[in-house]
């Protein structure tokens, strides 16, 4: 079965229709769409349809890829057909980053038929039976695809406890991620760089790591203390830009979009953050700062109110691949080499002011961070190695 029209909602109500014609892909306002319920800081409610030889971005954000994908069409593919329209009804429907809905009668029917009754955190970060859970939760939960990323990781429910359970009916969402063999020391990885960004105050969502260091799991951050949706898209969709396009562009592109979008209360801050994450993944040696790694978070398009969101997917690249570079231009150049000059110019770029400090600060984190968990050099020397050496060069230079 093939879809060519799917209905798409946002919490102010009904906004429209995607359509997937023969060779291009159109989005139209429904005529009672209200202006609030723009699906996009790009795409302002309007008579004129919007059309694209592709998906539009802000319906690409959240498509599945890589392993999950692939595990994906091993599921689906002898029942429907599993294209992007099918993809696009899966992640924007049960429970989709930001506030755009997307549905259809199909996914309606495929969904009805699973359960997904939740889990609790305390026992996904202390599982220590001989199954492996991730691969167990990914099979549970699959269906409810709507995160991207080529790493594997599923989207769970939270089950509360009773006496715990928040004041609304809503549930909050754990985003669980495994390295697998592919990748060993990955969840401590990711644990220990954002430990970093925690610490240098940089804002990040809830993360955990699991007692058997195998899983990484990170609370959704575009959900309010209510769990209503908040608007989120990445600076690959406020750019225009297809998914496969997120190695593009410059993070001054990034600085120059969050001056377009962000109202002046707001500014200044995002900038500050934007500034200090780039400059951590330069230290910590992140080479996939990607468009899709950096986003705004928004109430809706039309209260001029968006901010950087929470910095997330902060690893180490340089342990998995030791040549790697940026993976955006910073200052006109993607070497690692290069990236502690080419700091200090985006720090021009984002009218910081005092970068060194800031720098000085990151550099502080990272030792504090490293020495409060000697167990994770001995489970993963690697990992902890490689983020030394990343760090080494902007030690001599602003340590």
């Amino acid at each position: 079965m093939k879809m060519t029209s799917l209905k798409v909602d946002t919490p102010e109500g009904i906004s429209g229709r995607v359509l997937a014609g023969a060779e291009d892909y159109i989005f139209r306002y429904h005529e009672d769409a209200l202006p609030a319920a723009a699906i996009s800081l790009t795409m302002p409610v309007r008579p004129d349809e919007f059309r694209r030889r592709d998906l539009h971005p802000v319906f690409q954000m959240n498509l599945p890829e890589g392993y999950v994908l692939e595990h994906l069409r091993n599921r689906l593919a002898k029942t429907v057909n599993v294209d992007p329209m099918l993809l696009l009804a899966l992640s924007g429907s049960s429970s989709p980053i930001g506030r755009v809905q997307v549905r259809s009668e199909t996914v309606d029917a495929l969904l009805a038929s699973q359960q997904f009754a939740g889990e609790k955190l305390e026992e996904i970060l202390t599982w220590d039976g001989a199954e492996d859970i991730f691969a167990d939760l990914l099979d549970r939960y699959i269906l409810r695809a709507g995160i991207s990323g080529v790493q594997p990781k599923v989207l769970v429910p939270e089950q509360q406890d009773a006496g715990l359970r928040r004041v609304t009916s809503r549930t909050s969402d754990l985003i669980v991620k495994s390295g697998r063999d592919e990748f060993p020391g990955l969840a401590i990885n990711e644990f220990i760089c954002m430990s970093i960004a925690r610490d240098a105050g940089i804002p990040v969502p809830e993360f955990y790591l699991s007692d058997n260091t195998k899983l990484f799991v990170m609370r959704r951050f575009d959900r309010d203390d209510q769990m209503n949706p908040v608007g989120f898209e990445d600076m690959a969709a406020l750019m225009g830009l297809s998914a496969d396009q997120k190695y593009s562009k410059s993070y001054a592109a990034i600085a120059k979009a969050i001056r377009l979008f962000c109202p002046a209360e707001h500014l200044r801050t995002s900038l500050e953050q934007l500034f200090d994450s780039v400059a951590l993944s330069c230290i910590v040696g992140n080479g996939d700062a990607h468009l899709k790694n950096f986003g705004l978070l928004y109430s809706q398009p039309t209260q001029r109110d968006a901010r950087l969101a929470p910095a997330y997917d902060i690893v180490n690249t340089t342990v998995y691949i030791p040549d790697d570079v940026l993976a955006l231009d910073l200052a006109g150049n993607k070497s690692m080499f290069a990236s502690r000059q080419g700091v200090l110019e985006f720090a021009r770029t984002c009218e910081i002011e005092r970068p060194r400090e800031r720098i000085q600060n990151l550099l502080a984190a990272v030792e504090v961070v490293i020495g409060r968990y000697p167990q994770h050099r001995e489970q993963a020397p690697h990992v902890i190695s490689a983020i030394e050496q990343a760090a080494a060069p902007f030690i001599l230079s602003f340590g």
